[in-house]
């Protein structure tokens, strides 16, 4: 059985009637651009394949049932009317978010019955509590006819994390879930929310993508994410500018050389580098060198090892094995402290690379990375 049909037969065994709709949203890798989301940056996400799915039906009593195919636990009931930030509700908080963002917006969503499965792993740094917000904001928004943009939705959805669940993130995952096309690489500029959806067929061009999950599970609510956000921040403030994005690459040295804290000095040099990578990026992939963009992963992943400090093990073997195995470049991609690595091999370099990386974590004595092609898919839609 297919997943969207598989997700409205448990809807109707669930709550014994039809489900409305059936929806999917994304996860992401991030090829370039990290932790400058929320500084007013620049990003480079690509959705994947790997997608939330939801099925979906509104209900006028206020009344709010969410059910997860992917966790032992029963049903949740709320009420609409009564939802308020938690940061302990588990993954219930994700949907839940949703609706009290959509009803603090003032769109009169009054109630719903859910049920979500997910094909995203968790804890690997791809988004999977973004693609649960964003199928849950578009399948509310098409249902109850609220005539957002998925720029709209995307925001939306970032405030129900940041508000409801208490996770400082910036905008990348929801804008990645909900606006990337296939095919495409997504250039977001988060200050404005601009994109530019840039062709990214590697396939016609004889190159792979790897992802490799660690399976080294992190988890952004724990105070590191958010120290290094209050970094960047005091960063801005003590260089006289409201974001980090105000300072051009060509002023780093001058700016670096006004801060005395090794700390601030360390992530103000990554985002400001970081941005000026992703420009790199679009350049090269403008011109049509592809292959060039490897080494600006690598520098990416270095910077984000000894500047943000947000690597682990496990992911600097996968970033030096694979590099010495003949692949092009490869990088750390997601909030960090664990999750996945993206890797850019020859098509016909894939298959050792990855026994490469494989080998190499079995010599380490870490558990056995699952690697899979990164095949830049379409954001969120409606299946039935």
């Amino acid at each position: 059985m297919d997943p969207v049909t598989e997700v409205a037969a448990r809807f109707r065994a669930l709550y014994g009637y039809e489900p409305e709709g059936v929806f999917s949203a994304p996860g992401r890798v991030n090829l370039i651009g990290e932790y400058t989301d929320f500084n007013e940056g620049f990003v480079m996400p690509l959705a994947l394949p790997h997608t939330a799915v939801a099925a979906v039906a509104r209900r006028t009593d206020g009344v709010l049932r969410l059910h997860s195919a992917d966790i032992d636990a029963p049903l949740v009931e709320l009420r609409v009317d009564e939802l308020a930030p938690l940061s302990d509700g588990g993954w219930a908080a994700y949907p839940a978010g949703v609706v009290w963002a959509l009803r603090g917006a003032g769109h009169a969503v009054t109630g719903a019955d859910l049920h979500l499965a997910s094909t995203v792993p968790t804890g690997a740094g791809l988004s999977s509590s973004a693609a649960l917000e964003v199928v849950t904001a578009f399948a509310l928004d098409a249902l109850y006819g609220l005539g957002l943009t998925r720029p709209e939705l995307a925001v939306l959805a970032q405030r129900a994390e940041n508000a409801f669940v208490g996770v400082p993130c910036g905008v990348m995952d929801q804008t990645a879930s909900a606006c990337c096309t296939e095919g495409h690489v997504l250039h977001l500029d988060c200050r404005d929310l601009s994109i530019r959806q840039i062709p990214f067929d590697l396939a016609a061009r004889g190159l792979r993508l790897l992802v490799v999950d660690t399976r080294v599970q992190h988890a952004l609510g724990d105070g590191a994410y958010a120290e290094r956000r209050a970094g960047c921040e005091e960063g801005a403030r003590l260089l006289g500018v409201s974001h980090l994005r105000d300072v051009a690459y060509a002023e780093l040295p001058a700016a670096l050389a006004r801060l005395t804290d090794e700390r601030i000095r360390r992530y103000v040099r990554h985002i400001v580098s970081d941005d000026h990578r992703v420009e790199q990026v679009i350049g090269l992939l403008d011109a049509g060198d592809v292959r060039a963009i490897g080494p600006v992963l690598t520098e990416g992943h270095a910077s984000l090892r000894d500047d943000l400090r947000i690597s682990c093990p496990e992911l600097d073997l996968v970033v030096s094995t694979a590099n010495a195995a003949g692949a092009l470049g490869a990088r750390m991609t997601g909030g960090g402290f664990g999750g996945s690595a993206v890797v850019l091999v020859e098509a016909a370099e894939a298959d050792t690379v990855t026994k490469s990386v494989v080998e190499a974590f079995a010599a380490a004595g870490f558990r056995t990375p699952r690697v899979f092609p990164a095949v830049a898919s379409t954001g969120a839609r409606r299946e039935a």
